[in-house]
């Protein structure tokens, strides 16, 4: 069992996956909703909840007042869980916009329609880093203008590549052998429009 930290649903109790899942730690979800609501990050937010797990990372966005969370969970097993544990923060917090999907990631992306402000990516750590790389090229034209992606992996594991996918690295943080990377849409190049088009398409 885990809890929800803080919000509406504060003390709610929530199922854990017996296997095939890694729950993020009471520690690392503590900083890191610290220093998301120290950046007015979640109230009011669209929030994706990637690998979801438990969906504790999605849920405890929606206690401390997200408007909506979508999770997304391919194991059934887990997929039931997420679906106890969003009905156990409804009855606590009154709280009712949270949507779980039973879904390969990848997939649902490909049909979802955002925008979303705050995504967490959870992914297991033996994804492989083309595959997580393909999850943030689909994640991408998903996102609000001002979004922020949180990725959770193995402080061991490769450092997601970003740039492929149109996002840009902010921070990050390493929580024994958790490593938090924080990021945001690309900016689009200043410049770009007032290239002559000649000179765009001679590259």
């Amino acid at each position: 069992m885990t809890r929800i930290i803080a919000g509406r649903a504060r003390g709610a109790r929530l199922e854990v996956p017996s296997a095939g899942t890694r729950p993020t730690s009471d520690r690392v979800r503590e900083s890191l909703f610290g220093a998301l609501e120290s950046a007015d990050a979640i109230d009011g937010a669209r929030v994706l909840d990637l690998y979801a797990g438990s969906g504790a990372l999605g849920l405890e966005a929606l206690s401390r007042g997200a408007v909506s969370v979508d999770l997304v969970e391919r194991g059934r097993p887990a997929a039931a869980i997420v679906r106890r544990n969003a009905a156990v923060v409804a009855k606590s917090g009154g709280l009712t916009t949270a949507r779980v999907h039973e879904s390969a990631v990848r997939a649902y992306l490909q049909r979802a329609s955002g925008p979303f402000d705050l995504v967490f990516s959870d992914p297991p750590y033996d994804l492989d880093d083309d595959a997580m790389t393909a999850d943030l090229v689909a994640l991408a034209p998903l996102l609000s203008p001002a979004a922020l992606v949180i990725v959770e992996r193995a402080k061991r594991s490769t450092p997601p590549d970003f740039a492929a996918s149109g996002l840009a690295l902010i921070r990050d943080r390493t929580y024994g052998d958790t490593t938090l990377w924080w990021a945001e849409p690309a900016l689009a190049d200043p410049d770009a429009d007032d290239q002559p088009a000649a000179e765009s398409q001679s590259r």
